[in-house]
């Protein structure tokens, strides 16, 4: 199977949710100075490039990330392409293509720049979130920084999806991949009471 990688390059230049802690790296020990061995750490927010939600993130009584369900990250997926205006919320109508699968990861292109926060990206409306979970969807992904557009505090899509504990994938690039079917593996790491996690998000195409 080719895999394809959709995850962002994390570096200093990922531009991350303003306000928010942005990605820097320490290096102690480098081989390349003479020492025994490579040695470095890093700050940054946990909802940086390719990341999930935990449920904690948007609700007081949520789980953190380490205790989430891994199922709902691997397994067949399906990419669709949406044409919507700048800054607006995805709808029902705006789904041109069958849904096929339980796993929808949605390509919009508004937020083109990672080195650069546009705040007109695209997001979900709630109507398009309870659409997919009549239709059993158990993880939804978009191509921006958030499943809820940038001024809404009230995160309207966020508290939808938590009626039915839906995963959330976000910050996904999906410039180079084609809509259809594949096998998503987009697994969080195991960090302790976590609002979110960073992930290696790729798609297997067996077609390939």
């Amino acid at each position: 199977m080719k895999i394809i990688d959709i995850s962002p390059l994390i570096d200093e230049h990922l531009a991350v949710w303003p306000g928010d802690v942005e990605f820097s790296r320490e290096v102690s020990c480098d081989v390349k100075q003479g020492d025994h061995f490579g040695l470095s750490s890093f700050t940054t927010t946990t909802h940086l490039g390719a990341h999930t939600d935990a449920p904690n993130h948007y609700l007081a009584d949520g789980e953190g990330i380490e205790s989430v369900d891994l199922e709902k990250y691997y397994g067949d997926c399906q990419v669709v392409s949406v044409d919507v205006a700048a800054g607006c919320r995805i709808e029902k109508s705006d789904l041109k293509t069958e849904i096929t699968s339980t796993r929808v990861l949605l390509r919009t292109d508004s937020f083109p720049d990672r080195t650069t926060f546009n705040t007109d990206f695209n997001a979900l409306s709630v109507g398009l979130v309870s659409h997919l979970q009549d239709m059993g969807v158990i993880l939804v992904g978009i191509d921006t920084p958030s499943v809820d557009v940038y001024a809404c505090k009230e995160l309207l899509a966020h508290h939808q999806i938590s009626t039915t504990n839906m995963a959330i994938l976000e910050g996904i690039d999906l410039r180079e991949v084609a809509d259809g079917n594949y096998i998503l593996c987009a697994l969080p790491l195991k960090i302790a009471h976590s609002d979110s996690s960073p992930v290696r998000a790729v798609l297997l195409d067996s077609n390939s």
